[in-house]
Protein backbone atom coordinates (compact mmCIF):
# COMPACT_ATOMS: atom_id res chain seq x y z
CA UNK A 1 0.00 0.00 0.00
CA UNK A 2 2.74 2.18 -0.66
CA UNK A 3 2.76 6.42 -0.91
CA UNK A 4 -0.35 6.15 1.24
CA UNK A 5 0.45 6.00 4.73
CA UNK A 6 4.24 6.36 4.94
CA UNK A 7 3.90 9.50 3.75
CA UNK A 8 3.94 13.01 5.62
CA UNK A 9 0.96 12.51 5.71
CA UNK A 10 -2.17 9.81 4.45
CA UNK A 11 -2.19 10.38 0.75
CA UNK A 12 -0.07 13.67 0.71
CA UNK A 13 2.46 12.57 -1.76
CA UNK A 14 -0.26 12.34 -4.78
CA UNK A 15 -1.96 9.63 -3.57
CA UNK A 16 -5.38 9.10 -1.67
CA UNK A 17 -6.83 7.76 1.66
CA UNK A 18 -7.18 3.94 2.04
CA UNK A 19 -10.34 2.53 1.86
CA UNK A 20 -12.38 -0.45 2.52
CA UNK A 21 -13.08 -0.54 -1.56
CA UNK A 22 -9.57 -1.02 -1.83
CA UNK A 23 -9.27 -3.80 -0.15
CA UNK A 24 -11.82 -5.75 -1.25
CA UNK A 25 -10.93 -5.05 -4.76
CA UNK A 26 -7.34 -6.44 -3.94
CA UNK A 27 -9.26 -9.35 -2.47
CA UNK A 28 -11.29 -10.42 -5.30
CA UNK A 29 -8.34 -9.80 -7.48
CA UNK A 30 -6.62 -12.44 -6.33
CA UNK A 31 -4.03 -11.02 -3.65
CA UNK A 32 -3.91 -12.59 -0.72
CA UNK A 33 -1.08 -9.92 1.52
CA UNK A 34 -1.29 -6.04 1.83
CA UNK A 35 2.04 -4.75 3.20
CA UNK A 36 1.28 -1.55 4.90
CA UNK A 37 3.69 0.32 5.61
CA UNK A 38 3.40 3.41 8.24
CA UNK A 39 5.30 6.17 9.52
CA UNK A 40 5.37 6.55 12.48
CA UNK A 41 8.24 9.02 14.10
CA UNK A 42 6.45 12.52 12.69
CA UNK A 43 3.21 11.15 14.90
CA UNK A 44 5.08 10.84 18.41
CA UNK A 45 6.49 13.12 21.42
CA UNK A 46 9.56 14.16 20.42
CA UNK A 47 10.64 13.28 23.60
CA UNK A 48 9.55 10.76 26.36
CA UNK A 49 7.16 9.22 26.71
CA UNK A 50 6.96 9.29 22.79
CA UNK A 51 3.44 8.85 23.00
CA UNK A 52 1.96 7.96 19.54
CA UNK A 53 -1.04 10.43 18.40
CA UNK A 54 -4.46 9.05 19.41
CA UNK A 55 -5.91 9.81 16.06
CA UNK A 56 -3.49 8.38 14.23
CA UNK A 57 -3.01 4.93 15.86
CA UNK A 58 -6.79 5.10 15.90
CA UNK A 59 -6.55 5.07 11.74
CA UNK A 60 -3.80 3.09 11.80
CA UNK A 61 -6.32 0.31 13.68
CA UNK A 62 -9.04 1.19 11.69
CA UNK A 63 -7.09 0.15 8.31
CA UNK A 64 -5.68 -3.08 9.80
CA UNK A 65 -9.56 -3.63 10.29
CA UNK A 66 -10.67 -2.87 7.22
CA UNK A 67 -7.94 -5.54 5.50
CA UNK A 68 -8.70 -8.30 7.50
CA UNK A 69 -12.42 -7.64 7.00
CA UNK A 70 -11.44 -8.27 3.49
CA UNK A 71 -10.09 -11.63 3.98
CA UNK A 72 -6.74 -10.29 3.73
CA UNK A 73 -3.23 -11.00 5.55
CA UNK A 74 -1.15 -7.99 7.03
CA UNK A 75 1.99 -6.73 7.18
CA UNK A 76 2.11 -3.62 9.57
CA UNK A 77 5.37 -1.86 9.71
CA UNK A 78 7.11 1.45 10.79
CA UNK A 79 8.68 3.01 7.47
CA UNK A 80 10.47 5.72 7.28
CA UNK A 81 11.23 6.24 10.94
CA UNK A 82 14.30 8.52 9.59
CA UNK A 83 15.83 9.48 12.61
CA UNK A 84 17.05 5.83 13.56
CA UNK A 85 19.17 5.90 10.15
CA UNK A 86 21.10 8.43 11.37
CA UNK A 87 21.61 7.77 14.95
CA UNK A 88 20.50 4.05 15.39
CA UNK A 89 21.52 3.49 19.01
CA UNK A 90 20.14 6.90 20.18
CA UNK A 91 16.97 6.70 18.56
CA UNK A 92 16.17 2.13 19.31
CA UNK A 93 14.30 3.53 22.82
CA UNK A 94 11.93 6.11 20.90
CA UNK A 95 11.54 2.78 18.57
CA UNK A 96 10.40 0.69 20.95
CA UNK A 97 8.11 3.14 23.07
CA UNK A 98 6.35 3.38 19.54
CA UNK A 99 6.36 -0.45 18.99
CA UNK A 100 5.31 -1.18 22.33
CA UNK A 101 1.97 0.93 21.85
CA UNK A 102 1.76 -0.82 18.45
CA UNK A 103 1.87 -4.41 20.65
CA UNK A 104 -0.55 -2.96 23.31
CA UNK A 105 -3.08 -1.72 20.31
CA UNK A 106 -2.81 -4.74 18.40
CA UNK A 107 -2.91 -7.15 21.31
CA UNK A 108 -5.34 -10.45 20.68
CA UNK A 109 -5.44 -10.27 17.08
CA UNK A 110 -4.95 -13.27 15.21
CA UNK A 111 -1.25 -14.12 14.71
CA UNK A 112 -1.86 -16.01 11.16
CA UNK A 113 -3.19 -13.02 9.60
CA UNK A 114 -1.51 -10.18 11.14
CA UNK A 115 2.57 -9.53 11.26
CA UNK A 116 5.00 -7.03 12.61
CA UNK A 117 8.35 -5.82 10.80
CA UNK A 118 10.34 -3.62 13.13
CA UNK A 119 11.43 -1.56 10.77
CA UNK A 120 12.09 -0.96 6.51
CA UNK A 121 15.13 -0.60 5.04
CA UNK A 122 17.87 0.30 7.38
CA UNK A 123 20.53 2.35 5.75
CA UNK A 124 23.20 4.95 6.38
CA UNK A 125 24.75 4.51 10.01
CA UNK A 126 21.73 1.83 10.72
CA UNK A 127 23.60 -1.51 9.86
CA UNK A 128 24.35 -5.27 11.27
CA UNK A 129 26.79 -3.90 12.99
CA UNK A 130 24.24 -2.08 15.33
CA UNK A 131 20.96 -4.03 13.99
CA UNK A 132 20.39 -6.20 16.84
CA UNK A 133 21.17 -3.93 19.21
CA UNK A 134 19.06 -1.16 17.69
CA UNK A 135 16.07 -3.32 16.97
CA UNK A 136 16.35 -4.84 20.63
CA UNK A 137 13.87 -2.51 22.28
CA UNK A 138 10.79 -2.73 19.86
CA UNK A 139 11.31 -6.46 19.60
CA UNK A 140 11.08 -6.69 23.84
CA UNK A 141 8.08 -4.97 23.62
CA UNK A 142 6.40 -7.11 20.66
CA UNK A 143 7.06 -10.18 22.32
CA UNK A 144 6.08 -8.84 26.61
CA UNK A 145 2.48 -8.85 24.58
CA UNK A 146 3.38 -11.25 21.41
CA UNK A 147 5.31 -13.61 21.93
CA UNK A 148 4.78 -16.22 19.21
CA UNK A 149 3.40 -13.03 16.75
CA UNK A 150 5.64 -13.40 13.43
CA UNK A 151 8.23 -10.35 13.04
CA UNK A 152 9.91 -9.31 10.15
CA UNK A 153 13.54 -8.35 10.27
CA UNK A 154 15.32 -6.68 7.05
CA UNK A 155 19.16 -5.87 6.68
CA UNK A 156 21.56 -3.21 6.03
CA UNK A 157 21.80 -1.13 2.98
CA UNK A 158 18.08 -0.76 2.45
CA UNK A 159 17.69 -4.46 2.87
CA UNK A 160 18.86 -5.28 -0.65
CA UNK A 161 19.36 -8.88 -0.97
CA UNK A 162 22.81 -9.22 -0.68
CA UNK A 163 22.40 -8.17 2.91
CA UNK A 164 21.14 -11.22 3.74
CA UNK A 165 24.56 -12.90 3.23
CA UNK A 166 25.31 -11.01 6.83
CA UNK A 167 21.66 -10.78 8.06
CA UNK A 168 21.73 -11.32 11.85
CA UNK A 169 18.82 -12.44 13.67
CA UNK A 170 17.84 -12.89 17.08
CA UNK A 171 17.68 -16.64 18.50
CA UNK A 172 13.78 -16.61 18.29
CA UNK A 173 11.97 -18.80 15.93
CA UNK A 174 9.24 -16.57 15.06
CA UNK A 175 11.55 -13.87 13.12
CA UNK A 176 11.82 -13.93 9.46
CA UNK A 177 14.13 -12.41 7.02
CA UNK A 178 13.26 -10.22 3.94
CA UNK A 179 14.97 -8.31 1.66
CA UNK A 180 13.81 -6.28 -1.56
CA UNK A 181 14.56 -6.37 -4.82
CA UNK A 182 14.77 -3.69 -7.40
CA UNK A 183 17.37 -4.91 -9.72
CA UNK A 184 18.59 -3.51 -11.87
CA UNK A 185 18.32 -0.28 -10.24
CA UNK A 186 19.37 1.29 -13.69
CA UNK A 187 16.45 -0.48 -14.85
CA UNK A 188 13.51 -0.47 -12.12
CA UNK A 189 14.75 3.77 -11.19
CA UNK A 190 15.14 5.35 -14.26
CA UNK A 191 14.22 8.52 -14.57
CA UNK A 192 13.30 8.86 -10.67
CA UNK A 193 13.84 12.28 -8.97
CA UNK A 194 14.02 10.84 -5.23
CA UNK A 195 17.55 9.32 -6.24
CA UNK A 196 19.62 12.30 -7.44
CA UNK A 197 22.32 13.17 -7.86
CA UNK A 198 22.73 9.32 -8.58
CA UNK A 199 19.95 9.58 -10.92
CA UNK A 200 19.67 6.43 -13.40
CA UNK A 201 19.07 8.04 -16.75
CA UNK A 202 15.89 6.88 -18.78
CA UNK A 203 16.36 4.49 -22.02
CA UNK A 204 17.60 1.64 -19.83
CA UNK A 205 16.16 -1.75 -21.54
CA UNK A 206 15.42 -5.29 -19.40
CA UNK A 207 16.58 -7.87 -19.55
CA UNK A 208 20.03 -8.35 -20.99
CA UNK A 209 21.63 -11.04 -21.22
CA UNK A 210 23.83 -9.45 -17.83
CA UNK A 211 20.69 -9.23 -16.05
CA UNK A 212 19.49 -12.84 -16.76
CA UNK A 213 22.93 -13.86 -15.24
CA UNK A 214 22.57 -11.64 -12.32
CA UNK A 215 19.10 -12.73 -11.88
CA UNK A 216 20.07 -16.11 -11.82
CA UNK A 217 22.84 -15.66 -9.48
CA UNK A 218 20.50 -13.94 -7.16
CA UNK A 219 18.09 -17.14 -7.24
CA UNK A 220 21.02 -19.09 -6.00
CA UNK A 221 22.12 -16.18 -2.91
CA UNK A 222 18.48 -17.04 -2.08
CA UNK A 223 18.43 -20.96 -2.32
CA UNK A 224 21.82 -20.75 -0.19
CA UNK A 225 20.34 -18.42 2.12
CA UNK A 226 17.61 -21.46 2.80
CA UNK A 227 19.67 -23.89 2.76
CA UNK A 228 22.34 -22.73 4.98
CA UNK A 229 20.21 -20.70 7.62
CA UNK A 230 16.63 -22.54 7.98
CA UNK A 231 14.99 -19.73 7.33
CA UNK A 232 12.89 -18.35 4.10
CA UNK A 233 13.32 -15.24 3.27
CA UNK A 234 10.09 -13.08 2.37
CA UNK A 235 10.26 -10.50 -0.81
CA UNK A 236 8.87 -7.22 0.67
CA UNK A 237 9.16 -5.11 -2.42
CA UNK A 238 9.80 -5.09 -5.91
CA UNK A 239 8.37 -2.99 -9.21
CA UNK A 240 9.32 -0.67 -11.41
CA UNK A 241 8.98 3.01 -11.99
CA UNK A 242 6.33 3.73 -14.18
CA UNK A 243 7.67 7.36 -15.55
CA UNK A 244 9.44 6.19 -18.53
CA UNK A 245 8.58 2.61 -18.90
CA UNK A 246 5.63 0.99 -20.10
CA UNK A 247 2.98 -1.06 -18.83
CA UNK A 248 3.90 -4.08 -20.97
CA UNK A 249 7.38 -3.56 -19.82
CA UNK A 250 6.84 -3.22 -16.30
CA UNK A 251 4.62 -6.48 -16.47
CA UNK A 252 7.27 -8.31 -17.97
CA UNK A 253 9.42 -7.28 -15.23
CA UNK A 254 7.40 -8.71 -12.60
CA UNK A 255 6.72 -11.97 -14.72
CA UNK A 256 10.38 -12.46 -14.97
CA UNK A 257 11.22 -11.82 -11.50
CA UNK A 258 8.30 -13.31 -9.91
CA UNK A 259 9.14 -16.92 -12.31
CA UNK A 260 12.55 -16.60 -11.42
CA UNK A 261 11.84 -16.68 -7.87
CA UNK A 262 9.09 -19.08 -7.71
CA UNK A 263 11.16 -22.15 -7.05
CA UNK A 264 12.94 -20.77 -4.12
CA UNK A 265 9.17 -20.61 -2.40
CA UNK A 266 9.47 -17.41 -1.29
CA UNK A 267 6.39 -14.63 -0.51
CA UNK A 268 6.61 -11.73 -2.78
CA UNK A 269 4.93 -8.04 -2.12
CA UNK A 270 5.00 -5.85 -4.88
CA UNK A 271 5.65 -1.70 -5.08
CA UNK A 272 3.10 -0.36 -5.17
CA UNK A 273 -1.07 -1.15 -5.22
CA UNK A 274 -1.93 2.93 -6.94
CA UNK A 275 0.32 6.01 -7.01
CA UNK A 276 4.11 5.30 -7.92
CA UNK A 277 5.08 1.84 -9.48
CA UNK A 278 0.84 1.24 -9.49
CA UNK A 279 -1.00 -2.08 -10.31
CA UNK A 280 -4.30 -0.31 -10.15
CA UNK A 281 -4.81 2.89 -12.21
CA UNK A 282 -6.79 5.20 -9.76
CA UNK A 283 -7.57 7.57 -12.56
CA UNK A 284 -9.22 5.63 -14.83
CA UNK A 285 -10.33 3.06 -12.34
CA UNK A 286 -8.89 -0.58 -13.93
CA UNK A 287 -5.94 -2.45 -12.97
CA UNK A 288 -3.53 -2.17 -14.92
CA UNK A 289 -3.30 -4.82 -18.51
CA UNK A 290 -0.88 -7.67 -17.85
CA UNK A 291 0.18 -6.49 -14.28
CA UNK A 292 -1.91 -9.21 -12.63
CA UNK A 293 -1.18 -11.81 -14.66
CA UNK A 294 2.55 -11.37 -13.76
CA UNK A 295 2.15 -12.26 -10.69
CA UNK A 296 0.15 -15.21 -11.69
CA UNK A 297 -3.15 -13.88 -10.81
CA UNK A 298 -6.01 -14.10 -13.69
CA UNK A 299 -6.55 -10.44 -15.46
Amino acid sequence: MGNTMEADQEGSWGGAAISAEDFARISEAGFDTIRLPVRWHNKTLQQAPWTVDPAWMDRVQEVVDLALAADLNVILNSHHFDPIHEDPLAVAEWHGAVWAQIAERFEGYPEDSLWFELENEPHNNFDHSNLLETLEPALEAVRARHPTRAVIIGGENWSGIDSLATLPLPNDPNIHPTFHYYDPFEYTHQGASWTAPDMPPPGRDFPTAEDRQKLAADVEKVRSYIERTGHVPFMGETGAYDLHISTEDRAAYHRTVTQAFAPTGIGICVWAYANTFPFWDRENGEWLPGMRAAMGLPE
